[in-house]
């Protein structure tokens, strides 16, 4: 974290993020009075079914989810599909980086041969078997043409351009540049998004942390006032805090947690939207809900349908 962030605290986190209305990208939308947030898929619903796929996705709608975050890696022959982590025998029946592989060969896979869940003392796989390919970025826009999708790139190989690229001529051959939003755990796929243009985007991580830290620390308003735009970060952050003397330097464990200050922060400038990343209970929905955020990113779907 940059040195300047203030004057002789610096903070070093320990760990990362674990984000079918139309509505949050149609019309500027704030959550301010009090309204339910949107709920977003995370993969799709990464706890309810095999993620980052067509049949996650559907249950997801049929569950009420109103956003649906996928990840996205690119082909061999540079096509963006959905998957997240870096080795395909993660979740798949195939070895390997998704890059080593073209578009053809990918869906050949079972995409839910290694999602596990757990009966009883058991380890099952209920999803080996039943179809479940890896889906190409085209096919679930053209399947779900009227859902909302936050896209996180993923490729842990990728060129930033090539990919922001190839995601932006799917975008725009299924008129869907209005329906979605791209955000990235590392500043060099946003800053691609930014350069290829036109694709709505979140604002880079760090970006979004460092604004938290600063308020959350400095309990000064100015400090949220750049940049501006769609904010994702976890409900609660684990950090550590490194102070500066003339003989040394202390360290001490720390969590910043989303409260009314931070948030009223950030509000200060209207065009602000937050979605909260890690809602995973009924507890920490409530405390999302009532600091007004816009969406929270949940693993279950399922768990929110009756909100």
């Amino acid at each position: 974290m940059k040195n300047s962030l203030f004057k002789n605290i610096m903070l070093i986190c320990i760990f990362g993020h674990g984000l079918h209305s139309m509505a949050l990208n149609a019309a500027p939308y704030s959550n301010q009075t009090g309204q339910s947030p949107l709920i977003v898929a995370h993969r799709g619903g990464t706890a309810d079914a095999p993620e980052n796929t067509a049949y996650a996705i559907d249950l997801a709608l049929r569950n009420h989810a109103d956003v649906i975050w996928i990840s996205v890696q690119l082909s061999n022959d540079g096509v963006p599909v959905l998957y997240r982590p870096n080795n395909l025998n993660a979740l798949s029946n195939g070895q390997g980086l998704v890059s080593a592989y073209t578009v053809k060969q990918l869906q050949g896979l079972d995409a839910g041969w290694n999602v596990a869940r757990n009966a009883g003392q058991q380890t099952i796989y209920p999803w080996r078997g039943k179809g479940i390919r890896i889906p190409t970025l085209q096919q679930v826009l053209t399947q779900f043409p009227r859902t909302t999708f936050y896209i996180d790139i993923k490729s842990p190989d990728a060129d930033p351009v090539q990919i922001a690229t190839a995601i932006k001529r799917v975008l725009v051959s299924t008129n869907s540049l209005n329906r979605v939003r791209l955000y990235s755990t590392e500043r060099r796929y946003t800053d691609a998004v930014k350069q290829v243009g036109q694709i709505p985007y979140f604002v880079a991580r760090d970006d979004t942390r460092d604004i938290l830290a600063r308020v959350a620390l400095n309990h000064n308003c100015q400090a949220a006032q750049e940049p501006i735009g769609w904010h994702g970060l976890e409900l609660r952050r684990q950090v550590e805090v490194v102070e500066t003397y003339t003989l040394g330097e202390g360290r001490s464990k720390a969590e910043f947690v989303w409260d009314k200050e931070i948030m009223n922060c950030f509000r200060t400038q209207a065009a602000n939207r937050i979605v909260l990343f890690g809602i995973n209970s009924e507890a920490d929905y409530r405390i999302a809900k009532q600091l007004g955020a816009e969406a929270v990113m949940v693993d279950s779907p399922a768990q929110f349908s009756n909100r």
